[in-house]
């Protein structure tokens, strides 16, 4: 299977073939800063998926904010450009998660605790939110995450 990087490489190629000049830009601006993110510091690093998924959610979100900042400046056609970036950026990452489908992450996690022995209270918090966060992964809100454990626990 090949690595999101590589993936981003070859749409990259198809988007050329293609002629898709907003996915071309957008996934080369993604690969721009994955190329900076492994070669800032003093060492250079190697990103995984993970990694780059996080990028990739982050960058969504920021041109989300800049397409709500031209729209609310009155420049409607910057902000659809910004959104069709995030729209190709977004096509890359992993399906979000319902709110039901993470309680139930949330509640298998409980039930595997206290099946090893483990009394859970709100002190415990974070034994229940390591495994799930490592299966959420990217793919629902983390506060949101907190929320649903926190409830679960009290």
């Amino acid at each position: 299977m090949s690595t999101l990087k590589e993936r981003l490489h070859a749409d990259v190629v198809s988007h050329m073939k293609d002629g898709n000049r907003v996915a071309l830009n957008a996934t080369r601006n993604v690969l721009s800063e994955i190329d900076t993110r492994e070669k800032a510091g003093q060492a250079p690093i190697h990103l995984d998926d993970a990694q780059i998924t996080a990028m990739l959610q982050k960058e969504a979100a920021q041109y989300h904010e800049v397409a709500r900042l031209y729209e609310e400046a009155g420049e409607s056609e910057r902000a659809a450009t910004e959104i069709a970036d995030a729209e190709v950026i977004e096509a890359y990452l992993p399906e979000p998660l319902t709110a039901a489908e993470v309680e139930s992450i949330v509640d298998e996690v409980i039930a595997s605790l206290k099946a090893e022995g483990v009394e859970l209270s709100l002190m415990h918090m974070g034994y229940v939110m390591k495994p799930v966060t490592e299966k959420v992964a990217g793919r629902f809100d983390g506060k949101a995450v907190s929320e649903i454990v926190r409830s679960r626990l009290s």
